[in-house]
């Protein structure tokens, strides 16, 4: 058995590495969004109001399910919520 050393855990799990990239955004989104969302005391019905998603979607969120959101989603959510988007590129290691 050999060991592989990775950067994220997202490099560990997924099959490649845009899959990783993929999900690596989405989950520093989601995790932006619920900081916000706790910081504001927002109730999951504030919350899914104010960012134009259903009480449910926002419980997805807040119990980080990954797998259900896109980036336009979390995008347009976090602009919603007053949040800045910005997105670095840097080539790869």
């Amino acid at each position: 058995m050999t060991k592989e050393s990775f950067t994220s855990v997202w490099d560990a799990i997924e099959d490649t590495p845009v899959e990783a990239e993929n999900m690596k955004l989405r989950s520093a989104l989601m995790m932006s969004l619920e900081q916000h969302i706790r910081a504001e005391g927002w109730t999951q019905a504030e919350a899914g109001q104010r960012l134009g998603v259903t009480q449910p979607r926002i419980s997805d969120l807040l119990r980080g399910k990954v797998g259900l959101f896109g980036l336009d989603t979390l995008v347009n959510m976090a602009v919603a919520a007053g949040l800045h988007v910005e997105l670095r590129i840097e080539k790869a290691a």
